[in-house]
């Protein structure tokens, strides 16, 4: 279950205010959410992830950045949030700040958690297409799966499990075992 920490509204530029944490927190649709700190096991999946999507944008840095949490993404006056993991495209770029990013990321991924999980796929997910990001990954630590989800669609566009291999058109040419993520 997830509860919003207040329930006055608050706005971007007030959340902006606010100290620099930890504690973490994000504001969804106006609502303060704190955020736990991750596990062990949370953090090793967004450094196998991260650093494989970051060796590749090394070698293709035309194509984009990559930047990890806690790095804060701000939609809109409401909604600020902090994925695992985003990247944002050459032709995005200038959504970049040096706090994070003002606008919409190509690509956003969530690890879920037990204590953001449902927040993640229920309040962000929407929110994120609405705004423009153009895919996420929803990684589960418990299932070992991927969940590719696209703008347009309800369910996940594809599942991957270990075994297969996670390719995205944002990334051309990268691919890396979904086995990787968990080790």
């Amino acid at each position: 279950m997830y509860l919003p920490t207040t329930h006055q509204h608050m706005t971007a530029d007030e959340f902006a205010a606010l100290p620099e944490g930890p504690p973490y927190f994000q504001l969804v649709e106006g609502e303060l959410y704190f955020m736990a700190t991750p596990s062990g096991q949370h953090q090793d999946i967004v450094l196998n992830l991260a650093s494989s999507i970051r060796v590749y944008l090394r070698a293709h840095p035309e194509l984009g950045k990559v930047r990890v949490a806690p790095s804060d993404v701000r939609l809109d006056e409401h909604n600020v949030f902090e994925p695992d993991i985003y990247f944002v495209s050459r032709e995005r770029s200038h959504v970049l700040t040096i706090p994070g990013a003002t606008g919409a990321p190509d690509l956003i991924v969530e690890v879920l958690s037990p204590s953001t999980g449902r927040l993640d796929l229920h309040k962000k997910r929407p929110l994120y297409f609405h705004f423009g990001v153009r895919e996420i990954w929803f990684v589960s630590p418990d299932r070992q799966q991927v969940e590719i989800h696209l703008p347009d669609a309800e369910d996940a566009a594809r599942t991957l499990s270990a075994g297969e291999t996670l390719t995205t058109d944002l990334l051309p040419g990268w691919s890396v075992p979904v086995a990787e993520f968990f080790d």
